[in-house]
This record gives C-alpha cells, structure tokens and sequence, in this order.
C-alpha cells in the first residue's frame, strides 16, 4: 500500500499533521473515488457526529466598491457586474437578519464586508455588531479583508469567534487570479487572527480554471498552518457575467467532491464547510459532500451577493437524507472542544 494512505501516515499523536507533502496530497487526490470516499468517511466519523450538519448564515452588511481585483467577484470595482454600492447596514437591520437566520435553524451568524481592509472605525462599528448578535446566542463570523494585529485584537474583545480569510488557490495560481495583493498578505492576516485567539475560517475556491495540483497546493497551505483552521470553506465557482472568470470551463463535480474528501482527510477536527455554488448543484452532488465530510453549510437565499439554495430547499434536502442540523448546544459544546 503507498504510504501515503497508511494510517500511521494520516495521524500524528494528536491526529493531525501539519508536514503534508504536494505529493502526498496529490497521490490521495488520484486514489479510486470510492475509497477516498470511504477513508474521508472514516476521518469524518472518527471526530465528528455522523449524519449532522451545522448551519450557518452569511449576510453582507456593506456591499461594492471593493478596490481588489479578484477575478472571480462581482463587488470589484474593477467589473461591470451590476452589483450596487451600498452602505454599511444599519445595527438594528443587522441584529433582525441575525435573528430571522436564528429562528431558521442557524446556529452560526457571519458578517461579510467589501473592503481591502477596514479602518478603525469600521471595526469599531462592527464590533458593536458582534456584542448584539452574539447576545442572541449565536455563534460569530465576520470577513473584512485584511486586517492588522491591532483589529483582530479590537475584535476577538468584541466577542468575535471565527474570522474568515481564504487562501483561494495555490500561492502559484492565486497571482493568476489577484494582482492587487499577495498570497502573503492573506498569510499575514490568517497569522494575525490566530495570535488573537480567533478561531480561523479559511479555505478556497474550485473551479478557477486552475489544475487537480494547484487544489492540492491550497489544501497543503491549510493543513500546514501552525493550527489547522477550525473551520475550511469549499466554494465552487459562482460564474458572475462581467467578472473575468465568467465562461470557463468549471470543474467536474466529482473533482469537487475529491477536494471535499481531501481536506476531510488532511485535516480532520475541522469544519469543512460546503459553501458557495450549492445553487448549481444537484441533491446526488451534495449527499456526496456530506459522504465526503463536508460537516456544515451556509444556509438562507443569499451568500453575499449570489444565490444560495433557499431554507425549504435545505430542509427538504436534510430531511430525505436524515441528517439532523447541529443544535446550538452542539455547536457551544463543540467549540468549546477547539
């Protein structure tokens, strides 16, 4: 058996690893699909509650006129995409959101913000968001852009539990995608959101037009991380007309379900997260996320600025697979595990 798919070789004392080798994860990209499967189903069960899915809400709380140039987002200023610039949202607006995605089963509540990287008086203006949403009971995200020593600080004492921050891509495929920052610069950030005891919410996106390699590079930048990120985000392209990436080819959804496994398998304790293109894809393709390890999803009509499968849908969904959604007792329990 290669040695990359010996159980000494997935597990450390610990049960993680943070020395994986391309090779290694490429080699576990190329195993038949029905035994990734079967060994991401493995790790899965061995730190996770089978047959449950945790529920989060992302709302965009200031909308457009990003500086950044990513190829894929329809809120550069970059594009012509027909996204409107608007306002940070009023608290009271936001805490309401917050509450509605509450009463629908959410257990976690993320904030989405257009922005580089905020001023002080934006994150002193989302913190006041963090207090009242995490009054509700629910858990807390927000994704801001780079950020500063200093404002992760200001925003751990908020109360904020997860930052979001993506890696994309490989760093060899992220310059092909963003000029105007540097994979390093994420990396300093996700750096700065751990030494303030956040927890870290980062993964990518497939189906940029980049190769089966470049999926593996991005899941061995995660995994490599002095701590694995509690929580990985896989996103499959939302094609968005005007934005550059718009008419490719995509990715084969097989392929997206290996990079679910994949992660799955490299780092086990995290909530991997099946994110934005739900709306393109079939009931079949995500029961086989969840059989893949996928252990969370984000749930409501919109991700930001693109569609996301409605509450009826999801429910519908859960139901005819007999997966229960992640009560707010388990999601505290869980996070008060690391």
């Amino acid at each position: 058996m290669n040695a990359v798919v010996t159980e000494n070789s997935l597990r450390s004392p610990d049960g993680l690893r943070h020395d994986w080798r391309l090779a290694e994860v490429e080699e576990l990209f190329e195993l038949p699909f029905l035994d990734l499967l079967f060994r991401a189903q493995q790790v899965h069960r061995a730190h996770h509650t089978p047959n449950t899915v945790q529920m989060s809400t992302l709302l965009s709380i200031k909308t457009g006129a990003c500086p950044e140039d990513c190829g894929y987002c329809p809120q550069s200023i970059h594009y012509e995409t027909g996204v409107a610039r608007e306002a940070m949202m009023p608290l009271a607006d936001v805490v309401e959101a917050a509450r509605k995605a509450k009463e629908a089963g959410a257990t976690r509540f993320c904030m989405g913000a257009a922005y580089r990287s905020p001023k002080q008086k934006d994150i002193e203006q989302i913190s006041h968001m963090i207090r009242e949403v995490r009054s509700l009971g629910l858990e807390t995200c927000a994704t801001l852009g780079m950020l500063s020593p200093e404002q992760a600080r200001d925003l751990k004492d908020a109360g904020l539990d997860y930052y979001n921050h993506n890696v994309d891509s490989s760093e060899e495929y992220y310059k092909k995608i963003i000029s105007t920052r540097t994979y390093q610069h994420r990396l300093d950030t996700l750096e700065a959101v751990r030494n303030a005891d956040l927890k870290v919410c980062s993964g990518g996106i497939v189906g940029m037009g980049e190769t089966r390699t470049d999926r593996a590079g991005m899941l061995v930048t995660l995994a490599n991380l002095p701590e694995h990120p509690q929580s990985v985000p896989i996103n499959q392209l939302v094609q968005v007309k005007g934005t550059p990436l718009h008419g490719g080819e995509g990715v084969d959804s097989f392929e997206f379900i290996r990079t679910i496994a994949v992660a799955r398998i490299v780092m086990p304790k995290a909530q991997v997260r099946l994110s934005a293109g739900r709306q393109e894809m079939s009931d079949e393709t995500q029961a086989l996320a969840f059989l893949a390890g996928a252990s969370s999803i984000f749930y409501g009509e919109k991700l930001l600025t693109t569609g996301n499968p409605d509450v009826e849908r999801d429910r519908a969904l859960l139901a005819r697979l007999k997966i229960a959604p992640e009560t707010a007792h388990q999601t505290q329990a869980r996070s008060a595990c690391g």
